[in-house]
């Protein structure tokens, strides 16, 4: 199994996002409390269209409760002070359990579990002056990368919905 996991989001239209990048990229989706929105808050549900009615959400108390019902798992933790870059990391394996941990939109992970974890730690590269990237974004930065390594296990790589002669007519 994939998991993204949020620690502590703060703003429900990533939140919303996320949950619809977790529906289409096939990961589930674990949220560590607190969290400063209701999740069925109403832009929450703008990002999410759809996705976000009915789509399962686990939900822990702290970071302490995910990490012990987690233990099994490959764990990884996206961070701007990580000396890894994700793309060096072999995550090819659809049959590992693994999940991604992405920090607050306004002060990250907390550093002792970053020290704690260096060598599972893993950093999208940018320029020099930016100081972040949307959570949203960086989501989807891991996702793809993700799916790109296990070859899109389990995802449709033809049009299904429309057919695959939709764009030559």
């Amino acid at each position: 199994m994939r998991k993204i996991v949020l620690f502590q989001p703060e703003k429900p239209a990533n939140t919303g996002n996320i949950i619809r990048l977790c529906m289409a990229m096939d990961f589930s989706l674990a949220i560590i409390e607190p969290i400063s929105f209701r999740l069925d808050d109403k832009s929450l549900k703008r990002a999410g269209m759809d996705y976000a009615q009915g789509f399962p959400i686990e939900r822990y108390r702290d970071l302490e409760t995910f990490l012990k019902a987690h233990l099994s798992y490959e764990g990884y933790f996206v961070t701007r002070y990580s000396p890894n870059v994700y793309s060096d990391f072999d995550l090819s394996d659809p049959n590992r359990d693994q999940f991604y941990l992405f920090g607050r939109e306004s002060t990250g992970l907390p550093r002792q579990l970053l020290e704690a974890n260096v060598r599972k730690t893993m950093r999208i590269p940018m320029a020099i002056n930016a100081r972040s990237l949307n959570l949203s974004d960086c989501v989807s930065i891991i996702a793809g990368e993700v799916n790109k390594q296990q070859d899109y296990h389990g995802l449709a790589v033809r049009e299904c919905i429309k057919g695959k002669a939709f764009v030559l007519h």
